[in-house]
């Protein structure tokens, strides 16, 4: 960005008609300036932390003998880094010629706009989180012997009878899919709730302080 966001705040907001005194301007360019840098540093951090998280868990579950789960989470895991990379190129697209207000409208409308593509992207990478685990676990080995082998035997002996799907008991199969049609159908609203405790604080401040600068341009 060729122009700093302070410099922004301060030459837009302050030619802005809705001035209302120095005191009252220099409030806002300073409650705009840390809550911009608040967000971009935590924005910056847990793609970080997504990055590297998965990678470390890739590694682990190959010497834990569960490399399904591992790559499952590494693939989810990368795909919603290398998206939210590329939306956050989307900030340098806003125009920083207009005022301070329109700025912060701009920055509101292209988190809208991402948290959007992260809703619909969840009703898929939740589902496949899970299924993930699941395989990982149930196809995991230890000494040689896998895990899937050893309940099957056992569940065999004390239920002859019992109905077997693709090495896995029907109900069992039944009762996964019905988790994963769940996910999928409520992915949206559980990756909301993910979003509420990490940025829950930060966006309602920005709303806040949209608000309160509407109040001051109708004055």
């Amino acid at each position: 960005m060729e122009k700093s966001i302070e410099a922004i705040w301060k030459e837009g907001f302050m030619k802005n008609e809705a001035l209302v005194g120095p005191k009252v301007t220099n409030l806002y360019n300073q409650k705009s300036i840390h809550f911009i840098d608040k967000y971009k540093r935590m924005f910056k951090t847990n793609l970080n932390a997504i990055a590297i998280g998965s990678t470390m868990v890739l590694g682990a579950s190959f010497l834990l003998g569960i490399p399904i789960m591992g790559i499952g989470l590494f693939l989810v895991s990368s795909l919603v880094f290398i998206v939210n990379k590329r939306l956050s190129k989307g900030l340098e697209s806003i125009d920083e010629n207009v005022n301070s207000y329109e700025y912060l409208r701009s920055f509101r409308s292209w988190l809208d706009d991402q948290i959007s593509v992260n809703m619909k992207l969840a009703r898929f990478y939740y589902p496949i989180i899970f299924l993930s685990a699941i395989m990982g676990f149930w196809f995991s080995s230890k000494n040689g012997q896998q895990l899937n082998e050893t309940v099957m035997s056992e569940l065999m002996v004390k239920y002859p009878d019992l109905n077997v799907v693709f090495g896995m008991p029907l109900i069992g199969l039944l009762v996964m899919i019905l988790i994963l049609a769940v996910l999928a159908l409520l992915g949206g609203k559980i990756y909301y709730w993910d979003l509420n405790i990490i940025y829950g604080r930060v966006i309602r401040k920005l709303d806040e302080l949209i608000s309160d600068m509407e109040e001051l341009r109708a004055e």
